[in-house]
């Protein structure tokens, strides 16, 4: 039970860096992204090669893929996301829906349809007995990394100036402007740091979830699922959404293998009959 119990702790924690930056961007800055899970695939592939071709260390290669997907990302937001930020959502959903498949194609195309396989160090192998139970090393790493993350995140949005400058544009975001806040690079920096996380999940989570081209579609349901159980504009509700699908995920492959994923979407239905708006959730006005 308690092996069972870290093991959904740590992939509803992988869920969580991944999913995040999808719950800002559309709770806060009121945009569907649905292309989210390509920049965990980059984070992902660059971690692969930078380790298999050249030998990076694995460590290193973490803050390298947060740093290449906020790259992509910024690029993206810049040259083409900023443009559909006023407009429908349904026309978001098939802008980014499109550069999803473009980029599983093009990945399959230059890197062939095999998944990426990564070693990671012999420091992070093993297990550890803890209550009675047994532990990966590896993913008990990603229950500490992606915990202080969630804590930085948060702190970040609560405690910092830039969050208060994040909120203040997402609410009002003429009024915000008109006190001298740039909301184009707020919403950019934001939109950045969505990315470099979705990355390092990416990084993080190839070796517990595999990574392929049909990474981004695969893991689409799963996203969306945090961002609506836990509330779209709330990255508490995302959090605590993540932990809820990964543990019930991880016992129901467990105790009922051929349920498949029917537990996650039963969660999904129950909680949004009781909350519709998810566990923790804040009107957006943009």
């Amino acid at each position: 039970m308690v092996t069972i119990l870290f093991d959904g702790i740590a992939y509803g924690m992988l869920l969580f860096i991944l999913a995040c930056g999808l719950s800002v961007t559309l709770g806060l800055m009121n945009f569907v992204n649905l292309a989210h899970g390509a920049f965990a695939l980059a984070g992902g592939y660059i971690t692969a090669n930078l380790m298999n071709r050249l030998g990076v260390s694995f460590f290193l290669c973490l803050p390298i893929a947060f740093l290449f997907s906020a790259a992509i990302g910024v690029l993206l937001e810049r040259t083409l996301y900023h443009r559909l930020y006023d407009r429908s959502h349904l026309d978001q959903v098939l802008f980014t829906i499109g550069i999803v498949f473009m980029t599983v194609s093009a990945v399959d195309y230059v890197m062939g349809s095999g998944a990426q396989m990564i070693n990671i160090p012999d420091a992070l192998r093993g297990r550890v007995e803890f209550l009675g139970g047994s532990i990966g090393v590896y993913r008990l790493f990603i229950i500490i990394i992606c915990g202080l993350l969630t804590i930085l995140l948060q702190l970040g949005l609560v405690r910092t100036r830039f969050g208060s400058r994040l909120r203040a544009a997402v609410d009002d975001p003429r009024v915000a402007r008109g006190l001298g806040i740039n909301v184009n690079l707020v919403f950019a920096v934001t939109f950045a740091i969505g990315s470099g996380l979705a990355g390092l999940g990416g990084a993080l989570g190839a070796e517990v979830l595999g990574m392929d081209p049909t990474f981004p579609v695969k893991f689409m349901i799963y996203f969306l699922i945090v961002v609506t159980v836990g509330g779209a504009s709330s990255v508490t509700g995302a959090f605590f959404a993540s932990l809820i699908l990964g543990i019930a995920d991880v016992a129901g492959k467990y105790y009922v293998p051929k349920a498949g994923a029917f537990i996650i979407y039963a969660i999904m239905v129950l909680v949004l009959i009781w909350r519709p708006q998810g566990l923790f959730a804040r009107s957006a006005t943009r």
